[in-house]
């Protein structure tokens, strides 16, 4: 490359050089200059313009509808990193989208500032109703509270309003290292509960009235960790405090962590996870990304009336960078979460029409197909739609067979970065091709 390089550039020089001397006009010698100079960047253009046009895509301001639509109003939604909060703020700051709904970022939840913040009305939305006082979370107060709970004692289930009230109390601080002079906040437990109000959570509209017998009395939950960061303790300070009066959501691109472990205990309904006092174990072998419920109804209407694509489902392509195609897989898993939901429900013809939307709007020349999509060729098999299963099996399973060809190319120094995924893919692989076997295709 070294090379070629300076050969390209001494053969330019000598050419303007020749030039120089053969023609003796100095606007002609400028002009020509110019047209070589510009062969390199238009060159660049020609080769590179689809690989960087943002044309017709408008993939963020329309993911960040999504996110603030799949909230009731007056709704407060937890999101966690940069891409699943900045477009959430522009959508309500520049197009007024959902300004009803508090955005809480998570990471930033960590300062004294964003949660004095929190406490203001903001847009339509009412303030964040936290309890401690702000003396008591400013900086260095409160900035990590311990938990311990005695491994000789039966664990006691606290009930998380008598938590916080416990851990705001200055008389409580106590130095918990044995070794120094600074007393710190804790919480003599790691098990809590928050009692429910069942007619509160109907006349909310928290959970439906058909749902009623599925309403437990309390929400009981263990978080594992030995301490909290103060944004998970500002989060069981709201929801001590909320009293079911707004609704509180989860975006999906939060994790356990993030969500203190209470995800047995939400609810989907688009981009985001309601939380609900409905308990729903996690079963085996479900879709990656996948927790509590889901509500079918809500979920449907937001999916197919209410949500955009953001030019995804252009014909002529778009340009869909690294963090468009990892929304892409969330919204996968999301489209088939919901399909699955529909089919457990016998209502087939729903989930077919969720399916085909799915692949309507991500088509492949601008979402290339993944193994993320195995749980869709299986739900079109579970809904009765083997002609559209067989089809989209035998494109995954030639997707997947390319990949694993080119891992197999490799030199043997990759093998070990690149373990996981031939593993995964080989497994997808394999469950497709025992699902087009088992629903009568043929080795075509």
């Amino acid at each position: 490359s070294l090379f070629f390089i300076a050969v390209v550039g001494v053969g330019a020089i000598a050419l303007m050089m020749a030039i120089g001397q053969s023609m003796k006009d100095r606007k002609l010698h400028a002009i020509l200059a110019t047209a070589i100079g510009l062969v390199a960047p238009v060159i660049m253009v020609a080769d590179g313009w689809d690989d960087h046009n943002r044309g017709k895509r408008y993939t963020a301001r329309d993911f960040a509808h999504n996110y603030l639509e799949s909230c009731e109003p007056n709704a407060i939604i937890f999101t966690n990193g940069d891409n699943d909060t900045f477009p959430l703020w522009y959508a309500q700051e520049v197009e007024g989208i959902r300004t009803d709904v508090r955005v809480v970022n998570l990471s930033l939840l960590n300062t004294d500032w964003y949660i004095n913040q929190m406490r203001r009305k903001a847009y339509d939305s009412d303030p964040v109703p936290f309890s401690i006082p702000e003396e008591k979370y400013r900086q260095g107060n409160r900035d990590v509270v311990a938990m311990f709970q005695d491994p000789q004692r039966e664990p006691v289930h606290v009930e998380l309003k008598r938590a916080i009230d416990f851990v705001k109390d200055d008389n409580n601080l106590r130095d918990l290292s044995g070794r120094s002079k600074r007393k710190d906040a804790y919480i003599p437990s790691k098990t809590f509960k928050i009692t429910i109000d069942k007619e509160q959570v109907f006349a909310t509209g928290t959970v439906d009235i058909a749902d009623s017998a599925k309403v437990v009395d309390e929400i009981r939950w263990r978080i594992p960790d030995t301490y909290l960061l103060k944004n998970n303790l500002m989060v069981l300070d709201l929801l001590a405090n909320n009293n079911w009066e707004r609704p509180i959501y989860f975006a999906v691109t939060t994790g356990p962590d993030s969500s203190i472990t209470l995800q047995n205990y939400f609810q989907l309904e688009g981009l985001a996870y309601r939380l609900v006092p409905i308990r729903t174990e996690q079963p085996p072998n479900v879709t990656p990304a996948y927790f509590g419920r889901v509500h079918t109804d809500k979920m449907y209407a937001n999916i197919m009336e209410k949500f955009k694509w953001g030019g995804m489902d252009n014909e002529d392509g778009i340009y869909m960078d690294e963090n468009n195609l990892r929304m892409t897989t969330n919204m996968r898993l999301q489209f088939s979460n919901l399909a699955e939901a529909l089919i457990s429900e016998e209502d087939d013809e729903r989930a077919l029409n969720v399916l085909n939307k799915s692949l309507e709007i991500m088509p492949e020349h601008n979402g290339p197909y993944t193994r993320v999509l195995h749980p869709t060729a299986e739900a079109f098999y579970e809904a009765g739609d083997k002609e559209k299963g067989n089809e989209l099996t035998a494109r995954l399973f030639d997707v997947l067979e390319n990949e694993l060809e080119y891992f197999f190319s490799l030199e043997p120094e990759f093998a070990e970065s690149i373990d996981r995924d031939m593993r995964a893919n080989y497994a997808v692989a394999s469950r497709l091709a025992d699902l087009a076997i088992k629903n009568g295709a043929t080795s075509e």
